[in-house]
């Protein structure tokens, strides 16, 4: 039981955080620790129906709690506090570093390694050059219904992979707004192509990453490392005004350490 409901407590920080525009819900699993069992939960799910099923609910019902009670007071300090909250999470991804460097296994410096860094940095720099509001909406019929399979599917992947955030995504794809107004208003006929799409993308996305985690572990974790650098970037807010300086070291800390002494095995 003591398992369930830490299950559920990491998945309500996990889905308190993932609606704040720029955080990645893959990196904060990452950083509780909770990522590579998801990914084997979902990959290997007919292997231990009972025991996945229990650990996926859980941390389903965690995750929707924790959007309905902790997003609206993120959000709210973000409006309030931008740079010191902005400041906190840069923190929290920089604590999660030396963990999953170390799953990397790397036991001395290689060429690979800062290359592999590079290629994951590379990916979230090219997501970024892609132009917003270029939506397949307009299409109507069966072409609106594909388009918005299709993404639901690349969201699936943002879902998953640590670095890249959903809701930035979305609006890469011209679907932030719509989505939302969807989700307010209850529009079945467009939320349901988009629900098929992520379930599909995320079984298959999980199960490549599991065999990738499994047979290359140390590309895999290095390249994972990149994408929450360039996350980094896309979460910093600018430089802070003079007089809040001090506030954003203090969060900058508080969210390494933080996040440091969560991640540590």
């Amino acid at each position: 039981m003591k398992d369930m409901i830490v299950t559920a407590a990491k998945g309500a920080v996990i889905g308190g955080t993932m609606l704040i525009p720029g955080v990645s819900g893959g990196s904060m699993a990452m950083m509780m620790g909770i990522y590579d069992k998801l990914i084997m939960a979902v990959s290997n799910f007919r292997k231990d129906v009972k025991r996945h099923f229990l650990f996926l609910l859980w941390f389903c019902i965690g995750a929707g709690l924790g959007m309905l009670i902790i997003a609206r007071p993120l959000l709210r300090l973000l409006e309030i506090f931008p740079f010191p909250t902005q400041f906190f999470f840069i923190g929290a991804v920089v604590g999660c570093v030396p963990m999953i460097y170390n799953k990397a296994k790397v036991s001395g410096f290689s060429w690979h390694v800062p290359i592999y860094i590079l290629i994951g940095m590379a990916v979230v720099a090219l997501l970024g050059l892609l132009p917003s509001g270029q939506s397949g909406e307009s299409a109507g019929g069966a072409g609106q219904l594909v388009y918005l399979l299709i993404a639901g599917a690349i969201a699936a992947a943002a879902l998953v992979l640590p670095g890249i955030s959903v809701s930035y995504l979305l609006l890469m794809l011209g679907l932030y707004d719509s989505t939302m107004a969807a989700i307010s208003g209850l529009q079945i006929m467009f939320l349901l192509p988009l629900f098929i799409g992520l379930c599909v993308g995320i079984i298959l996305t999980t199960k490549l990453l599991d065999n990738l985690m499994t047979r290359r572990p140390r590309a895999t974790y290095l390249i994972i490392l990149g994408f929450m650098f360039a996350s980094v970037l896309e979460v910093f807010p600018g430089v802070p005004p003079l007089s809040q300086w001090v506030a954003c070291l203090v969060c900058l800390a508080a969210g390494f350490f933080a996040i440091y002494f969560v991640s540590r095995e």
